[in-house]
């Protein structure tokens, strides 16, 4: 199955926690819902960071994977600001 294709796509190499996951979130603001952001990140730490924003947030990881060290995220933004309990 073909990853499917990114709308944005955002640079967070070199960056560590918790950058990678405050400039998704302000990247994810100026989507529309439905669209695709694709995150390039070298913190191990978004491994879990990410995937934990995905879905704290109402937001979908369709997948990450790894290419030469580069970590990299497809997330899909969702249609609501937050799902999370108040």
């Amino acid at each position: 199955m073909a990853a499917p294709a990114e709308d944005k796509m955002l640079d967070c190499r070199g960056l560590l926690c918790p950058m990678p996951v405050v400039r998704v979130a302000r990247q994810m603001k100026v989507l529309q819902p439905g669209q695709v952001l694709k995150l390039l990140a070298t913190d191990r730490g978004a491994c879990t960071d990410i995937p934990a924003w995905a879905e704290d947030t109402g937001n979908r990881l369709l997948e990450w994977h790894e290419e030469s060290g580069v970590l990299v995220f497809l997330l899909r933004k969702g249609g609501g600001e937050c799902t999370s309990p108040a």
